[in-house]
């Protein structure tokens, strides 16, 4: 998959123990070391999530059907019920309200609450089994942002150094603020991605964009929370206000669902992925297509060609209406003015903390490449899900002079710049203690 074009592996902790996570992390490491590829690693925490408990067999309901779900450990008469692992959800959900169950394919609404039981009319067929997933659009549920396996697992993703650790249902910035907190405790510096899977998250989306590092447009429960019809609408918001924040943006969710099963994909899901790339989002994710499915490679180069194809294309350019708000970000904003002028141009830059190469591509340059330059490994990964920055480790010479030669032969002996190319170079020199960012302009000889 690495191969193929993968450039991050996600751990979904919904279905990971922790032994497998010890396993994995190295085992990526390690063929990426082997193959000289940047590869990010992404922990996925499965967030306070409602589900219903064990049924003893499936049920089969139809429109009408009266079903009740329990809590705190009510007993219900009812032909058709179910506990929930949630104790809170009789005060949270009102009569009137809808419930959707197993992703949204079970409709019911409730019509009266009475103790310890909520009972329920069912809208739509379905057969219920068992730990079905749970949505109440538009209720606020006053779940915490992370539960106590979201704990032990982001324990583990920093004993392992995993690069990015992923908010599940993200409802508020405050949600952020808990997961950094409990990483900065931890010693780990993993990027945040807040990922946006219900209504309360929309409407709160801009405060949640300022103070998460990423956003994740999940789509699965995003598309069951919201009317489906809104959905198209929703992504290309969100999008466009990530590049405008300059905040990287990863879409999410069904991009090749077909291919679980199929060896190519539908023709719609093709222009799903396209539409994704247009509109120029850092990242595109796959999930079942490349963990139950049968095809995870062929899903990776379909991903890989597309992208490809599209940013040949052009994009939106959403990232023209960047704010631009301290001095840093006005000259990273010279640089990529100058390499989109220039043919055969390449934006270099050299890093210690990641913050220039962040900037430089959320300005999505028009033509040029970016080639991060770090001292550390760490470093590097942390910009991979960055949009078109490819990174290298390399030591920095106390002399920026030969630094710079280093990183240009490196590009060089790696086919990735020849004579003549045009390397814009984002750096910094030190005059006494003040750190000063420089733009520089080399021709490859």
């Amino acid at each position: 998959m690495i191969a193929a074009g993968a450039n991050i592996f996600r751990l979904n902790m919904s279905h990971a123990t922790h032994d497998w996570v010890r396993i994995i992390v190295p085992r990526i490491r390690a063929i990426s070391k082997e193959l000289g590829v940047m590869v990010g690693i992404l922990m996925d925490t499965q967030g306070p999530a409602i589900r219903t408990g064990d049924l003893p067999a499936k049920l089969n309901l139809k429109p009408g059907d009266i079903f009740e779900f329990t809590v705190r450990g009510g007993r219900s008469e009812e032909l058709y019920s179910v506990d929930v692992n949630y104790d809170g959800l009789i005060d949270d959900i009102a009569v009137g309200d809808v419930v959707l169950v197993d992703n949204g394919v079970i409709h019911m609404k409730v019509l009266a609450k009475d103790g310890n039981q909520i009972r329920c009319q069912l809208l739509t067929e379905g057969v219920m089994g068992s730990r079905r997933h749970i949505n109440l659009p538009g209720v606020k549920v006053n779940l915490p942002p992370l539960t106590e396996k979201d704990l032990a697992d982001v324990a583990v993703g920093a004993e392992m150094g995993v690069d990015y650790v992923a908010l599940s249902f993200c409802r508020e910035p405050g949600d952020v603020l808990v997961l950094r907190q409990v990483l900065r405790e931890h010693g780990s510096s993993a990027r945040i991605i807040a990922k946006i899977e219900d209504q309360l998250a929309i409407r709160n989306i801009n405060e949640i964009i300022d103070t998460a590092d990423i956003i994740m447009v999940a789509r699965g429960d995003l598309g069951i929370e919201c009317p489906m019809e809104e959905l198209p609408i929703i992504q290309r918001k969100i999008v466009k206000r990530c590049l405008q924040k300059g905040t990287p943006v990863i879409v999410a969710t069904h991009m090749l669902e077909s291919m679980i099963n199929s060896p190519v994909p539908t023709r719609a899901e093709i222009t799903d992925v396209a539409n994704a790339v247009y509109e120029q989002a850092d990242a595109i994710m796959l999930s079942g297509e490349t963990t139950v499915g049968k095809y995870p490679v062929e899903c990776v180069r379909v991903l890989d060609k597309v992208a490809r194809r599209i940013e040949r294309s052009g994009g939106a350019g959403f990232a023209s209406e960047a704010f631009l708000e301290n001095d840093r970000q006005k000259t990273v904003k010279a640089a990529v003015v100058l390499a989109n002028s220039l043919p055969n141009s390449k934006l270099v830059v050299f890093t210690r903390r990641g913050i220039m190469p962040d900037y430089v591509s959320s300005l999505r340059p028009a033509n040029a490449p970016i080639y991060c330059f770090a001292p550390t490994w760490e470093l590097c990964r942390r910009t991979t899900l960055n949009w078109g920055t490819f990174s290298f480790s390399m030591a920095f010479d106390a002399n920026p002079l030969r630094t710079i030669s280093a990183a240009q032969d490196m590009l060089v002996e790696r086919g990735l710049a020849e004579k003549g190319d045009h390397l814009v170079i984002v750096s910094f020199i030190f005059a006494g203690e003040e750190r000063i960012d420089t733009v520089q302009l080399r021709i490859v000889a």
